[in-house]
């Protein structure tokens, strides 16, 4: 047998590609014909990769259950149930309770009872769950009464079951609804019209939202494993599909009191994330509905869970921080934020921007101040920082000294980057300040090579065609071409001036001096150049 796990062992070598389906199905199948000590690792490492994937859940447990491991069983389903709201595993769950119980008389009966009110309680909504509620109500059927109060307490504990079947839209609601009528006839034809007239129009409407509900519920593959979006059209078809059904939940179709629609809804999201796990639109939507429903708490804690499942995702961080930050709780929201700066070596960019916002908005001033200090320390702080803090020390701070000496400050690490160039020149056009926009422009273009240098000239051209007269205006467009000629750009032809030219210096935002088809003529004239 060994040589058969070395074997199903070095197939895992294929999840090196992390989420290989077919891998994944090979080791599932491989594993069914191990014994479970042999088949357990296995088992652990699918269901790492694959945590929501019941299907692997029940091939697990089950393989508990055939030698009788009732503790593995037990501690598989505590780790399983509630995050795969599936059918066929909650069936094996309660065929599990039902065997342990099936010999403790009284005390046994009432854990069944109670294991079949739990599970309906998390998958009673489900559109397959017809027949679990057979099931449920055959159990009870089956209940001994010793007396007539017993006998009357069994009878109403069944009836309270089917009223409770026949008004959830599942596939076997007709049948349900015809046992149930069997049912009250059984007990009482007098007392049966009334109960069956005041159900009827319920039922109908369950009936009504099934027919409406199946729709949706036939466009998703139930047997889709969970991995990250690629981008297929097989995924986009699936993520559509989900994000209609929720779509159609929201509406509450069946009318029924909110309370009741709010769990539904839930259950939807739940039972979606076993296939979308990865994406993070689909948490981030289920966390703000609970956040706008009210339930903010809940939302922290689905947020939570989706950093868990995608820890990676900045995205989340984000609107989780957004999220703790708009309930006014600050230090929660900072934390957040300083897990997403990490260790100073992989801190991103971005991450030192938002933190510097977030500490200007929650502490003042002095504290933006005193990190931007600390993060252009930074190994890969990068320009952006720079632009980020004087523009915010401007915008909100009204501090244009500042402002323009982090602009100063940044030249001295940055006057390579012509994207600075371009920032630090619209800071110094919003100032007005003219004879300082000059000088930028020619320190940049003294150090800059000509091929990285195209748009600080083109920036320059058209500052000049602003705030120059006709002779500094010809005079930058001849130095531009001069310098632009010599890097392939605009080729040698480009020294000669041309009808564009005239176009450009004479064009006002969406206003030019001639027809669309004389600018179609123009450009295909200078590309023909």
């Amino acid at each position: 047998m060994s040589s058969t796990v070395d074997k199903t062992m070095g197939d895992s070598k294929a999840l090196d590609d992390k989420y290989n389906i077919e891998a994944a199905e090979v080791l599932a199948n491989e594993a069914q014909h191990l014994p479970i000590t042999e088949a357990a690792p296995i088992y652990e490492q699918l269901l790492t990769l694959f945590p929501t994937a019941a299907k692997y859940w029940k091939q697990y447990v089950e393989a508990h259950m055939a030698v009788n491991n009732d503790d593995a069983t037990k501690q598989i389903f505590s780790r399983c149930l509630l995050n795969c709201l599936q059918i066929p595993l909650w069936r094996c769950y309660i065929r599990f309770i039902k065997m342990a119980n099936e010999s403790k008389g009284l005390e046994g009966q009432e854990e069944t009872r109670k294991a079949f009110d739990f599970m309906l309680n998390y998958v009673g909504a489900d559109i397959a769950s017809g027949p679990i509620w057979m099931e449920y109500i055959t159990f009870l059927k089956s209940l001994p009464a010793l007396s007539t109060q017993e006998e009357s307490q069994r009878m109403t504990a069944v009836r309270k079951v089917y009223q409770k079947a026949i008004v959830t839209p599942t596939h076997h609601i007709e049948q349900l609804w015809r046992d149930y009528e069997n049912f009250e006839n059984s007990v009482s034809r007098q007392l049966a019209k009334g109960l069956l007239s005041e159900y009827q129009p319920k039922f109908n409407s369950a009936r009504a939202v099934y027919r409406e509900r199946k729709k949706y519920v036939d466009e998703i593959d139930w047997n889709m494993l969970a991995v990250p979006p690629s981008g297929s059209y097989k995924e986009e078809v699936q993520w559509m599909a989900w994000k209609r059904l929720l779509a159609f939940e929201k509406g509450n179709p069946q009318r029924i009191d909110s309370a009741s629609s709010n769990k539904r809804i839930i259950f939807t999201y739940e039972q979606c994330l076993m296939y979308l796990y990865h994406y993070p639109d689909i948490w981030y939507d289920y966390a703000t509905w609970h956040a706008k429903s009210g339930s903010v708490d809940t939302a922290v804690k689905l947020f939570q869970r989706a950093l868990k499942a995608l820890p990676d995702s900045e995205m989340l961080r984000y609107a989780y921080a957004e999220l703790e930050e708009s309930r006014g709780a600050i230090q929660s929201a900072k934390k957040i934020y300083e897990s997403l700066l990490g260790d100073d070596v992989n801190t991103t960019t971005l991450a030192h921007i938002q933190f510097i916002r977030f500490l200007r908005r929650t502490e003042g001033v002095e504290a933006a101040r005193k990190y931007f200090l600390d993060a252009r320390k930074s190994p890969n702080c990068t320009y952006h920082v720079y632009v980020a803090y004087a523009m915010m020390a401007f915008c909100l701070d009204k501090d244009r000294e500042i402002a323009h000496n982090v602009f100063e400050a940044g030249l001295k690490r940055f006057m390579h980057e012509p994207l600075y160039i371009l920032e630090y020149a619209d800071f110094l056009t919003r100032l007005n300040d003219d004879r300082n926009i000059r000088a930028l422009f020619e320190r940049a273009l003294s150090s800059l090579p000509p091929e990285e240098s195209v748009e600080v000239w083109k920036r320059f051209a058209q500052f000049e065609q602003t705030y120059g007269d006709l002779a500094s205006m010809l005079k930058v467009e001849q130095r531009r071409k001069e310098a632009l000629s010599r890097t392939g750009e605009e080729g040698a032809s480009a020294l000669e001036g041309s009808l564009q030219d005239v176009v450009s210096r004479y064009s006002f935002m969406d206003l030019w001096p001639c027809s669309s088809k004389d600018l179609d003529h123009l450009a295909r004239q200078e590309s023909w150049v």
